[in-house]
Order: C-alpha cells, then structure tokens, then sequence
C-alpha cells in the first residue's frame, strides 16, 4: 500500500468556508445529533423494555434505531468536531474506516427497511398467515440477512477504496470520506472503477427502492377490503415506513446512481440521510403510533415519578 501512496492523511473542505456559517451549522448540527441520540436511544429502550419487542415490527424498529445511531455516529461527531477547527484533516486510515463503516451501517438500514416492508406485507395482505409467517426464528434470519447484505454491500467499496493510489492531491470536497470524492483525488482514470461503483452500489439502493414502493403499492392496493378503523390503523403504520424510505432512499439514489463525478449540492443531499432522517426517525415512528407511546409512558413515567418520590 505504501508504494501507492504517499500522503498520510486527507483535507476535508468541509460544507462551507463561511465562518458564520460555520458556527451556525455547528449548534444546528449539535442539537441534531443530540436529538438523533436521544430519540433513538428513547426507542430502543422503550421496545426493549416492553412487551412491543415480541412484535415483529417493533423488533425490527429497534434494531433500525440501533443502527441510526451507528450510522450517523460515523461522519455527523467529526463533522461537528470540524466545524470548530479551521484545518479539517482526517487520517488515512480513518478515512478508509469511515468508508466501509458509512457503506456498512447504511447498507444494513436499507435492507432493514426492507424486512419491515416485508412484515407490513405479511401482516396487511396475510394477516391469517402472518403468525405463522413472521415467527421469531424468521425475524432473526431476516435481521442477521441484513446485517450480512451490509457487510456485502460495503466490502467491495471498501477494497476499492483502499485500492487507489494517491500520489499528491489530498483535499476532498466533502464533510466525511466517501467513494466518489476519492476517486476525484486518486492518481489514476478512475472512471471505470466510478462505473463499477454506481452499478454495484446504487444499482442496490435502486432495486431496493423498487422493491420496496411495489411492496407499498400492493398494500395500499389490499387496503381496499379493510373496515375503515383497520385502513386507518395500517396507513398510520405504512405512511410512516413510506416517509423513511423517501428521506432516506431519495438523496441516495441520486448521488449513486449517476455517472461517476461530483456536484457541490452532493454535501446538502448527504446530509438528508446521514443526519436528518436519522433524527427524524424516531418522530416519526412514534408520534404517529398509539402503541409506541403507550409502551414510552409505561416505560418511563414510573421511573420518573419514583425519582421525584426518591428526591
């Protein structure tokens, strides 16, 4: 590897040169991770720590808030750390660890999206079945299928990465490590490797988000013969899982799946699903879902009224 390269760390130029702007997005961004953490951690524990976590689509929530806050606690501490530093440097090691880190965690999500499209599906279209069909050892497949595909997604795009040779050039326009951005500094025509890229990884991202919207689609179709309280029900928990998906899939697709170049509008896209959906997630599964505040209130109000019994 040392004899491809010769720089030992990397310049990230970071989302502006503005140092206004700078201080702005770093209470901005601040308050979004604490945010992030603090939604995400309240889910997680309210399903551990309730009878909701027998319930295959909690079971799976759980495990894509876990993975919220793995995802985004790759890029969005650094990100804030940077903000307050004129000179954003990374090393080289860490920037191929958040590489395949980044590519991991987010190829996991998008497949964990995909078994809860899976369980909406089972539980909308065959409910008789859906016992039968969404039993525990099935969910723990389903779990274990994702983390898996995750691993697979992101070791190509790792090794690639690891792979190039930098000779000189070391800025990247970007606020974290990614694929593309690496390619435009490496000493080499990496246009073919950029097109493997987009047909690997966003071809992924592409086929998945088919999947999922005819998954959606049929479901919103069978809602038809539902009695009115039960369509309510189920479009409270489908429009959910639809706004995700869109958040997250949306700018994904459009930064991997193009040909192989940069734009500076890239950062704004990364920042929907490496920061705002993240934190948006947890709003959005509980405050449109009766059951999961339910399952908060008998988690935590007697913890808190015994503290104040206690104080």
């Amino acid at each position: 590897m040392k004899s491809q390269r010769n720089i030992s760390e990397f310049i990230l130029l970071g989302l502006s040169y503005d140092q206004n702007m700078q201080i702005f997005c770093f209470v901005l961004f601040l308050f979004c991770y604490v945010a992030l953490l603090a939604g995400n951690l309240l889910i997680l524990v309210s399903i551990r720590c309730s009878p909701l976590f027998h319930q295959p689509m909690y079971y799976f929530l759980s495990h894509l808030s876990f993975i919220d806050i793995c995802y985004t606690s790759t890029v969005t501490p650094k990100l804030i750390a940077d903000l307050l530093v004129e000179r954003k440097t990374i090393s080289y090691g860490n920037c191929m660890l958040q590489v395949f880190t980044m590519h991991f965690f987010g190829g996991t999500e998008i497949f964990i999206l995909t078994a809860m499209a899976f369980d909406r599906y089972a539980a909308i279209c065959k409910p008789l079945h859906y016992v039968i069909i969404m039993n525990r050892t099935r969910c723990h497949l389903l779990v274990l299928a994702a983390w898996a595909g995750g691993a697979i997604h992101a070791f190509p795009l790792f090794s690639t990465a690891i792979d190039l040779p930098f000779c000189g050039p070391n800025e990247i326009d970007h606020y974290f490590c990614d694929i593309f951005p690496l390619l435009k500094v490496a000493c080499t025509d990496a246009y073919t490797t950029g097109v493997l890229v987009v047909a690997f990884s966003g071809m992924v991202a592409l086929v998945t988000f088919i999947v999922l919207f005819v998954s959606y689609g049929i479901i919103l179709f069978t809602l038809r013969n539902l009695s009115a309280e039960g369509r309510r029900k189920a479009l409270s928990t489908c429009w959910s899982h639809i706004t995700v998906v869109i958040l997250f899939f949306g700018p994904v697709i459009f930064i991997y799946l193009r040909p192989p170049t940069t734009f500076p509008e890239d950062k704004i896209f990364a920042l929907f699903y490496t920061i705002i959906a993240p934190m948006f997630n947890p709003l959005i599964y509980s405050l449109r879902n009766s059951e999961m505040k339910k399952a908060m209130r008998k988690v935590w109000c007697p913890l808190l009224f015994s503290k104040k019994a206690h104080n």
